[in-house]
Order: structure tokens, then sequence, then C-alpha cells
């Protein structure tokens, strides 16, 4: 009995440690990038005749005159992407990024930039181009003028300069970004309480153990836990796995969930016990996930 015990207050153990682990490795999702519409900016460009991206003409796309101008960034801060949808359809893109596990260092000109799949991890990657004026090899440089970001790689503010040689032609097309994003959302932070008090039906050994879960914004909060009641002839282990609890801004938001021990041979008495649970939240905002902590109280269980 003692080692089987020993088993399931184990089992215990890791099922909080495996939600805690999911918590951790997901926080954040490295590389994982968010795109955000621009509240002001432009992508301009040009080239000599003969140019193939440009079509050796100016092209000028503003933010508010376009049907979307998105800037992308990933949590790494290792790059930067624009993406510019035109009145006509046509769809711009333009992708900018430093040498493997570097990052984008304003005042910066990153030279001997190629694309994929030709560029090495040591390379910078350039990219630019339209669906039908798409280069296959490319070569050329760009430079990080300025840029600023907000939580989790979230990119505020960005102005760069780029040239781009496509498909060895030796004219280029020259360009520059210059864009400003809305104010980033807050991130998102979530709480767990444990109801000091559960209640047990004597008749099945059921018990009912809840509290409370908090948020700043929008959420869903999957909680994972365990009760463990220690008695003279046994010590009886029950789980709550993958309980999900909408929650909203405000006020705390109650749950409760029910179970019975899986210690085979015991069952839940009235009396203390010990509660424990952490709880697990995507941001919707970023490629993050958060988590509560773990959470530990003394519960008593009341006849119901």
């Amino acid at each position: 009995m003692r080692s089987s015990v020993l088993g399931r207050l184990a089992r215990a153990g890791a099922v909080l440690t495996t939600a805690l682990a999911l918590a951790v490795t997901a926080a954040p999702f490295t590389g994982a990038a968010q795109a955000h519409e621009a509240v002001s900016g432009t992508l301009s460009f040009s080239g000599e005749p003969g140019e193939f991206v440009s079509g050796g003409q100016s092209h000028e796309y503003t933010a508010g005159a376009v049907e979307m101008f998105d800037v992308t960034g990933p949590t790494s801060e290792r790059a930067v992407g624009v993406t510019v949808v035109t009145p006509e359809g046509k769809r711009w893109s333009l992708h900018m990024e430093a040498p493997y596990g570097q990052k984008l260092i304003e005042g910066t000109t990153y030279t001997g930039a190629s694309r994929w799949p030709y560029a090495q991890p040591e390379d910078p990657k350039l990219e630019f181009g339209e669906t039908d004026r798409w280069c296959s090899t490319s070569t050329g440089s760009f430079t990080i003028t300025h840029i600023a970001y907000g939580p989790h790689g979230y990119i505020r503010e960005v102005d760069a300069t780029f040239e781009q040689y496509c498909n060895g032609s030796t004219l280029p097309a020259r360009g520059e970004v210059h864009a400003r994003m809305p104010e980033p959302p807050a991130e998102l932070v979530v709480g767990l309480d444990l109801d000091e008090t559960g209640t047990i039906d004597t008749r099945t050994g059921q018990i009912t153990v809840g509290g409370t879960v908090t948020c700043n914004k929008l959420a869903y909060i999957t909680l994972n836990g365990h009760v463990v009641q220690t008695q003279k002839r046994g010590t009886p282990v029950g789980y709550y796995e993958n309980k999900a609890v909408s929650c909203t801004p405000g006020a705390p938001v109650p749950w409760s969930v029910s179970f019975a021990s899986a210690e085979p041979g015991t069952t839940f008495q009235p009396g203390t016990a010990t509660l424990t649970g952490i709880g697990r939240a995507d941001d919707r905002d970023y490629p993050v996930s958060v988590d509560t902590g773990f959470q530990n109280t003394e519960v008593t269980l009341l006849k119901s």
C-alpha cells in the first residue's frame, strides 16, 4: 500500500510539473511571428528601366490608403516584414532578417543579403517583390535606421532602406519603409485562488473543490491539480486535469470540479485535505502563454 501511495503522489507531482513545464516552454514560442496593421507609414521603391521588380517605375504606398499595411516581427527580434495589399489587389512583401542567432540592430547596415533557400545561416536575408514580380534569386543589402519594440518582439516603429538585385541583374530596386504601429496591447496576467472549503458526498466519496481565476483581459485558463488527504488507513488522491475556465476581466470568475479518489481502496472523508493547482492561458495578443504559478491550500471537506 505504501509504495502505491507514493506512486500516486509522484503522479500528482508529475501532473503539475508537466503543466508548469508546458507553460514555461511555450512562453514565448521562439520565432513565432505577430502581424499588426500600421497606423501610419509608407513603402516606396523605384528602379531604372529594365529593373524587373519595380518595372522601371517609382511606387509609393501609404497606410490608410491601401487595403493592408501590416508589419510583422518574431519574438526573437531578428526580423521585420511588411505586407502591403493595394486597392487593385497586388500584394507587395518585404522581409529583412539578421543572420541566424542575431537581433536586428538599429543603425546597422546588413550587406551580402540573400533569400531562401540560398541564404546561409551566417547571411542576412532580404526578400522583396510582388506575386507577379518575384525573384528566384537575389542579392542586396538593407539598413535598419530605426527600430523600437514593445513586449515579445512587438514592433512599434521601424525605418529602413533596402537595395535588391533580382535574378542576377545589375539593376537594383531601391526602396524604404517607414511605419508606426498602435500602442502594444497589455500583456496577459492571470491569477488563481483556491477555496478553503469543499464538499463531499459520503455515499460516493466524490468531492467538489474549486476557487476563482482572475485576468486583466479575456482568456481561457486551463487548470490542473490534485487533492491529497492523509488518513490512518490510507491516503486518497484525486486529480483534476484540463479544466477550462473562460475568464473575463473585472471580477474573479468562480470554478469548481468534482472527482473521487484515484487511489484503489481509498475514499475521501469529511475533514481536512491539501488542494494544489496551477492555471495556464494563451495570450491572445502575443505568441506566449502565461501561468498562475503553483497554489496550495488546506481545504476542509464538508458533507454535502
